[in-house]
């Protein structure tokens, strides 16, 4: 059996945004100026229940290289591959997330799940129609974050 990859955007899913109606919790050490000050929002718990799920992690994230130099460190995981998105991006498809094409190019046939908060049924169709593998494009709440309701869709849809 093939371990499916899990495509893991930063900024939504893991770095939680846009509650105006509360604080959220910050994790110490505090991020150098250079970098996002959200930064502080990762909750290191995340990182040991990334790396229990069934799935090959791969990072899906404007934040590229920066997501194994500054994410990673954070959460405990190791550097892990990216996706690199292309320069001058894919032709627009209408109502398609741009990164949904790239996704269903790197993944190449193979079962994928994409955690981002820009998900959209516009996308769900373009996957069911151009990915010939399983795939479960689940939209997390970008004002909480990945939430214990969304680890287990995501080791429902493994199994």
């Amino acid at each position: 059996m093939v371990t499916p990859l899990l495509f893991l955007d930063v900024d939504g899913p893991l770095i939680p945004f846009g509650a105006g109606d509360r604080e959220y919790p910050t994790y110490p050490p505090a991020p150098p100026a250079s970098v996002s000050p959200l930064l502080a929002r990762l909750d290191p718990a995340q990182g040991p229940r990334l790396a229990a799920l069934p799935y090959a992690l791969v990072w899906a994230t404007t934040w590229e290289d920066d997501a194994n130099a500054w994410v990673a460190p954070r959460l405990g995981l190791p550097a892990l591959p990216l996706v690199r998105w292309p320069e001058d991006g894919p032709d627009p498809v209408a109502g398609v997330h741009w990164k949904t094409p790239a996704l269903v190019a790197w993944a190449d046939g193979r079962p994928f799940a994409w955690v981002d908060d820009e998900i959209g049924t516009a996308d769900r169709d373009w996957v069911a129609a151009h990915h010939p593998g399983r795939a479960l494009l689940h939209r997390v709440d970008a004002r909480r974050g990945l939430a214990a309701a969304d680890f287990e869709a995501l080791v429902a849809w493994a199994e």
